[in-house]
């Protein structure tokens, strides 16, 4: 008696959720409007890693690596990562960091026509400090590094999708 109730309670939710719009983050609209795109990074940074990973998996745009052949040529304007002193105790001792991110970049043709705007992200997390445990807080800064580079691509991705290019041919005037 309660394995049908319980299967219809699963079915209704299923429906209602389904019925709402819901849909997971990343899945579905997240397709880049350009065909092919070159990553002006180093082989090497983490970035570009995750950009090119994110990529390949969200549609049919292509990685190629000349930035001549390449429909949006992808270039980073600046990348600062900060890790300053939020707190003190009353010894003078560090109780909490922030960690700052700051990334700014650009899409441009493969003439280098402006074709997105440079874009900023900004992004902080806080951390608390104890002098007791170092190796677990430098993990746990670790992680939240790895988590804030994870959340950088994810709204770079966000932006590139939702961002209409301009024309690189209309002049200023259109």
């Amino acid at each position: 008696m309660r394995y049908p109730l319980r299967s219809l309670f699963a079915l209704l939710l299923a429906l209602l959720v389904a019925g709402c719009g819901f849909h997971l983050r990343g899945a579905g609209g997240s397709a880049l409007p350009y065909r092919t795109m070159y990553i002006a990074l180093p082989e090497t940074a983490e970035v570009r890693i995750w950009l090119e990973r994110y990529i390949r998996s969200s549609g049919d745009t292509e990685i190629v690596s000349d930035a001549k052949q390449a429909a949006a040529v992808f270039q980073q304007l600046g990348d600062s990562r900060q890790k300053t002193i939020l707190s003190i105790n009353a010894q003078g001792r560090v109780r909490e960091y922030r960690l700052q991110l700051d990334y700014t970049f650009r899409l441009v043709d493969g003439q280098g026509r402006e074709l997105v705007a440079p874009n900023k992200i900004a992004l902080t997390r806080d951390i608390s400090f104890d002098d007791s445990s170092v190796l677990t807080k430098d993990i746990e800064e670790g992680i939240l590094w790895r988590d804030m580079n994870n959340d950088l691509v994810n709204q770079i991705m966000r932006r590139l999708s939702l961002i209409k290019p301009k024309d690189p041919t209309a002049t200023e005037e259109d």
